[in-house]
């Protein structure tokens, strides 16, 4: 059992870790209540040394060796085991993840969700189609999004919110793909979807290749507009959520949203460079989140590949490749 000063310092790991993991999320994690805000450092404190672990990278950068993925694939999944055992793993993010899970719904079911995700990265998976890249996203990140709602105080039998809460992360990650084009071919992985490149004439290690730049330019807008019907989805949802929760979570989608829009925009160019939002923006994604938060949503429909239909295919797909 953790007492007040092994939460405090639990905590204060956890805040470190997202000062430098990601300043974007930071930035808008301040707006939460004090309870909420620590409780969400703690969670993203276990994403992102099971990220670090995954990538074989520390706090994000340029990726590491993965001549042992699989090795470190089975770390993540032994200490996230014991973590919610209730068992003291000697890494605070795993204990963080233990801790945020006594004092909330979360469960092992919604912590192996997201640890599918690395596993599909171990396997230098990518992704066929459509579907499949967006089953890649709902692991990696609509999965934490649901973590994250049941975090700050939604029912886990609250199937609508967590569905909206999952298209907040399947934004985020379309967005980060959008970004990272060049940056992970240059690792060696692709999450443009197989047959998308395929309607270009494009084979994946070529991706880059001069000729190519134009037709991926329109696949970067083909993202930005998968995003932005997945944030419009999640704007609904955040709508259910405690004001201070609300107006976090308009400000990173607002972070986020600019990020694929800007991608949109910049079309093949944006292959040149990382896109970065600076302190000026975020500080006014927050305040058009504070906006956001006291004005009443527009209606948006749940996008069709969403949380329920993306677990379910999850589920068969991995049934499948067991069988194999």
């Amino acid at each position: 059992m953790i007492d007040r000063a092994g939460r405090a310092e639990l905590v204060e790991h956890a805040r470190l870790s997202i000062a430098r993991g990601s300043k974007s999320f930071a930035a808008a994690s301040r707006l939460f209540d004090r309870a909420t805000r620590e409780k969400v450092w703690l969670l993203y404190a276990w994403c992102r040394a099971c990220d670090d672990i995954a990538d074989a990278q520390d706090h994000g950068g340029a990726l590491g060796d993965q001549s042992d993925a699989g090795e470190r694939l089975a770390t993540i999944r032994e200490l996230t085991g014991r973590a919610l055992a209730g068992e003291a793993t000697g890494r605070p993010a795993f204990d963080a993840l233990g801790l945020v899970a006594r004092e909330t719904g979360v469960s092992a079911a919604m912590a192996e969700d997201v640890v599918a995700g690395f596993a599909l990265d171990a396997s230098a998976w990518r992704p066929a189609s459509e579907a499949d890249m967006l089953r890649y996203c709902y692991h990696v990140a609509g999965a934490v999004g649901v973590m994250m709602a049941v975090v700050m105080g939604v029912a886990p039998g609250d199937e609508d919110t967590l569905d909206r809460a999952c298209d907040l992360g399947l934004a985020f990650q379309l967005a980060n793909i959008a970004r990272d084009v060049a940056e992970d071919h240059a690792a060696g992985r692709c999450y443009l979807p197989g047959d998308w490149l395929a309607e270009a004439g494009i084979a994946p290690d070529d991706l880059m290749e001069a000729r190519h730049r134009p037709a991926v330019g329109r696949m970067l807008r083909r993202l930005g507009a998968l995003e932005a019907g997945y944030e419009a989805s999640a704007r609904v949802g955040a709508a259910r959520l405690p004001f201070r929760s609300r107006w976090a979570v308009l400000a990173a989608a607002g972070i986020y949203g600019a990020i694929a829009r800007e991608a949109a925009r910049l079309g093949e160019t944006a292959l040149d460079r990382r896109i970065v939002t600076s302190r000026a923006a975020k500080a006014g994604f927050v305040a058009r989140g504070l906006a956001g938060a006291l004005l009443p949503v527009k209606p948006a429909p749940v996008p069709a590949l969403s949380r329920r239909q993306l677990a379910a295919s999850a589920r068969e797909n991995a049934a499948d490749y067991a069988a194999r």
